[in-house]
């Protein structure tokens, strides 16, 4: 089982989309703004990524955050702030079975889905 998980007008995740689809790829679509995000499935990410990889620092939302969240980051904080704010969120997560990517990169995709 495939699922992306993302925001539905985020343009990674659309190209993200795009290729899965072009690819014959069959996969379901998780938005995380409208769908939710539990903490247990956030951490089953951190576990197998880190909580760092999934953390957005370049995004609106991590500038909009105060100063003293963004210079004492942790990862109890991290997790507290993207539950809060799901877009802090690096997208897309892509989990195919027990793999798990970050981002769109066509090579990986490419890559993972040739088996």
């Amino acid at each position: 089982m495939t699922t992306l998980y993302g925001i539905a007008n985020c343009d990674t995740v659309k190209k993200a989309q795009r290729w899965l689809q072009t690819n014959n790829v069959a996969f379901s679509f998780h938005d995380f703004r409208k769908d939710g995000l539990t903490e247990q499935q956030l951490n089953v990410w951190i576990e197998q990524l880190g909580w760092e990889v999934l953390l957005n620092k370049r995004s609106t939302s991590w500038r909009q955050l105060d100063d003293e969240v963004k210079n004492n980051i942790d990862q109890a904080s991290a997790i507290r702030e993207m539950l809060a704010t799901p877009t802090l969120i690096k997208r897309p997560v892509l989990v195919q079975n027990d793999s798990y990517k970050v981002g769109f990169k066509e090579n990986e995709y490419s890559a993972l889905f040739s088996d």
